[in-house]
């Protein structure tokens, strides 16, 4: 059975754990000032995931996209990647999350540069942190998902029983480099993308 798109090397998901920690404030800041609803969020989280095919976090998000308020029809249509429901405030945001997640982390910076001028750059920063932060739950929730899936006999076809092991143990000990790396560099100010 065929689950998502892609399987993280170790030196993707470093980078994924960095960039996640390094932006997570931002997305902290913009919830507690307004700027970003709990829905635009969960959005988010959606469409990132919905590319990235973590099985674990769809369910996850999908439950949290429930209690936020967001309707059975938009999730649904959000899984398979449809974004008809979509409010059309929200759709570059969108977009530009999934551009995010098809370029494993690495968007043009034509599309960063159109969501800092459609947003501005408090709210392009909020949105940029919860992508980031969804990432992370893709890289750690994929090799998680595809044990879980072969334990119950349905194997993700794109992974190995060496890929899950070694994605389950291996990218919890990188999180405190990740987040020394991350310290040092907003402390050095060095740009965030």
């Amino acid at each position: 059975m065929y689950f998502g798109r892609k399987l993280y090397t170790l030196g993707e998901i470093y980078k994924i754990l960095y960039k996640g920690i390094r932006t997570a404030p931002y997305l902290s800041k913009s919830k507690r000032k307004g700027v970003i609803t709990n829905q635009f969020v969960e959005r988010i989280m959606i469409a990132v995931t919905e590319v990235n095919g973590c099985a674990i976090c769809s369910y996850a998000h999908t439950k949290m996209a429930l209690e936020v308020g967001m309707g059975d029809a938009e999730i649904q249509n959000m899984l398979k990647g449809v974004l008809d429901d979509v409010p059309s405030d929200e759709i570059q945001a969108i977009m530009f999350a999934q551009h995010y997640a098809d370029s494993r982390g690495n968007p043009s910076k034509e599309t960063w540069d159109r969501i800092l001028d459609m947003y501005g750059t408090s709210k392009a920063l909020g949105i940029l942190g919860a992508i980031r932060i969804i990432m992370m739950g893709n890289a750690l929730g994929i090799p998680w998902s595809g044990i879980t899936s072969r334990l119950k006999g349905k194997p993700d076809e794109r992974s190995s029983v060496s890929y899950e092991l070694m994605g389950a143990i291996i990218p919890p000990l990188m999180i405190p480099f990740a987040g020394i790396h991350a310290i040092v560099a907003s402390m050095l100010r060095i740009d965030v993308i």
